[in-house]
């Protein structure tokens, strides 16, 4: 078909659009990407067993719970962040923590602690290395940010989450920092590991298809919140990583690989009430002032609430 013929035929099916009725946002939208839709399928002679094929995989994807992951290992959710970033940027706003990822394994309504907080439940600190992270939550004054929120998650020495994994106790590896006076937080954990998407899933299959594979290096998440300012969601990664520049949801950013020291020092492993060496990780937080005239930086989309 040529192109009049597709617009004549996106005519016909607009024009069944009640003008006083639906959305108009969600109309032009759906419009768009159908127009692109039926141009791919004439350009790249796309046949209707292709089509059957990419509507049962949709179908799977949906029952698997992976459009999340889709997302993130098509670049979707990084593009999401660029143009966010070039927004502030319009808008003045620079510098500051980078943003990324939120990815999909966030669970609402994880323990809340003044300062302080250990967040993994003992069950591998001995086959894992402890970690200790701090630092401040600052403006772009570097003032701190008492009562500012880090929330913190990170999957576990088998690559699992929490929650999602039913075989670990709830909140594990997920706490929720309040800074103290001076903007103040720490926790303590363990190092996480890399994991790959699930294997005979709906994102391997996909990603399998187009050549790439579906590894993440280790990381671990952040929200980062207070009254009156942007909210930040971030992660950091660690040097060493086979996977760090490689990561299959592109969520690795300069600015967000902090340097990971092990400290040996009996007096320090003493104060910590240890036995064994542990690992260190300073890191200071940058939040922007809360602008008018901007989309929220707060992203509205479903996420998982522990009734525990």
């Amino acid at each position: 078909m040529t192109r009049a013929q597709i617009d004549g035929l996106l005519e016909k099916i607009e024009s069944t659009e009640k003008v006083e009725a639906g959305s108009e946002r969600a109309k032009a939208i759906v419009n768009r990407i159908l127009r692109d839709l039926f141009y791919t399928i004439e350009d790249l002679d796309i046949q209707p067993d292709e089509v059957w094929t990419a509507v049962n995989f949709l179908t799977q994807a949906g029952q698997n719970g992976e459009y999340g992951l889709i997302a993130a290992g098509l670049g979707i959710e990084h593009f999401l962040d660029l143009r966010m970033d070039e927004e502030e940027e319009a808008a003045g706003i620079t510098g500051g923590t980078p943003r990324t990822i939120e990815g999909p394994l966030y669970v609402a309504g994880a323990p809340k602690s003044k300062g302080f907080a250990r967040i993994d439940d003992g069950t591998e600190v001995e086959q894992g290395e402890i970690l200790f992270m701090q630092g401040k939550v600052l403006d772009e004054d570097n003032n701190p940010i008492p009562n500012a929120l880090v929330e913190v998650w990170h999957a576990n020495l088998k690559g699992n989450y929490s929650y999602f994994d039913q075989s670990q106790s709830d909140f594990n590896l997920r706490g929720t920092i309040v800074t103290d006076e001076a903007g103040n937080y720490q926790f303590r954990s363990i190092l996480p590991s890399g994991y790959a998407v699930p294997p005979g899933g709906s994102t391997e299959t996909l990603l399998s298809a187009i050549g790439r594979h579906g590894n993440r290096p280790s990381h671990i998440h952040f929200f980062v919140s207070a009254p009156a300012f942007r909210k930040l969601t971030t992660q950091i990664n660690f040097e060493g990583d086979p996977y760090l520049w490689d990561d299959f949801a592109f969520a690795t950013r300069e600015g967000l690989v902090p340097d990971l020291s092990v400290i040996t020092d009996a007096e320090k492993i003493k104060e910590k009430g240890l036995d064994k060496p542990f690992s260190s990780i300073d890191f200071d937080f940058t939040l922007h002032k809360a602008v008018e005239g901007i989309h929220d930086a707060e992203v509205e989309r479903l996420r998982a609430e522990s009734v525990a």
